[in-house]
């Protein structure tokens, strides 16, 4: 039942009806406080009531933290996704309460990563994390919001990077890297294993008699198996194996380190390890018989969208088919 009573100069309404939690809140005038409460009574006879005290009560930098603590440890890379969610902490965003999220606050929070100049792809991931944890809040959590995230457009892709070794820059690398982080620019070069498959990959993930190297965890969630070349298997044969059963024995952190001592040593500019992987898959297209198809099943793209950029590589070589000559010229 609803009740208006006075509390100095202000007015208070407050529902109590069996079934449902007291509810009380202040107002200015006797109006605003006799049509709160009506309008509270209203929704909870006709079983509409939502209790809005939980969002107004856990601010978004609470729900990142549960994130951190309970989500990302059962994701595919536990401690990047828990990082990325402590690092949206940081931001004004993390300080509102879950009610007093709006769109408006989203775009906010995507002008202040803009404005550092980080890439598109990572902000479309930040919101593709805020985007699930709301949800959470919603389906799992027990509290009532309204998913914001939906009311963003996404930021457009960025043109991913098409840095490629000039001449030269191979043999430079590899002359300047210490042994361990030259097998792992070999193997970059010819497995296009991204950075943090070849940080994880094992001894006991290696099956030389088939040629394989087997990835159970990898960036897009699904496990897959890496042919081998003569030169992979080569790289295998001229490393010493670590204690700790890891094929190279460098973190992922350690390997970037690497590569700019290696790069600033050969006077090398821009470039990147994971550049070494988009040179990899235009070496795919442009030196052997593989369609695209069995290309995204060595690289791990899903889309096959995301291998168009290296079609044009081939080009030449169709109109030298189209002459008769063989698929793959073999080299000397």
């Amino acid at each position: 039942m609803a009740t208006i009573r006075r509390r100095g100069k202000y007015w208070q309404g407050q529902v109590r009806l069996q079934g449902f939690p007291n509810r009380s809140a202040t107002f200015d005038t006797k109006a605003e406080a006799r049509d709160w409460a009506q309008n509270v009574e209203a929704e909870m006879r006709a079983r509409r009531y939502v209790d809005p005290r939980p969002a107004e009560q856990t601010t978004v930098s609470d729900v990142l933290e549960r994130y951190a603590l309970e989500v990302a440890p059962r994701m595919s890379e536990p401690r990047r996704a828990a990082n990325r969610a402590r690092r949206i902490k940081q931001y004004p965003l993390a300080h509102y309460s879950l009610a007093n999220v709006r769109g408006s606050e989203i775009r906010e929070y995507v002008r202040a990563r803009e404005g550092e100049d980080v890439a598109a792809g990572t902000i479309r991931m930040d919101l593709a994390l805020l985007g699930r944890l709301f949800e959470l809040c919603r389906r799992e959590w027990r509290i009532p919001v309204d998913n914001p995230v939906r009311e963003m457009g996404k930021p457009p892709i960025a043109q991913g990077r098409k840095r490629r070794l000039k001449p030269g820059e191979e043999a430079k690398l590899l002359k300047v890297a210490p042994p361990v982080f030259r097998a792992v620019l070999r193997w970059a070069l010819e497995t296009a294993m991204r950075r943090e498959e070849m940080a994880t990959l094992h001894w006991e993930h290696i099956d030389t008699s088939a040629r394989t190297a087997h990835l159970p965890n990898t960036k897009n969630g699904e496990a897959r198996s890496v042919p081998l070349s003569k030169q992979a298997l080569s790289v295998l044969h001229e490393i010493p194996k670590q204690l700790d059963g890891s094929v190279f024995g460098m973190s992922a952190n350690a390997m970037t380190l690497a590569m700019r001592r290696a790069r600033e040593t050969a006077g090398i500019s821009d470039l990147r390890l994971h550049d070494l992987r988009h040179e990899a898959i235009s070496r795919f297209f442009e030196r052997t018989d593989l369609d695209s198809l069995e290309i995204s099943r060595i690289t791990g793209h899903k889309s096959m969208q995301m291998l168009s950029r290296y079609t044009h590589l081939r080009s030449g070589r169709l109109a030298d088919r189209l002459d008769g000559q063989p698929r793959v010229q073999k080299a000397d």
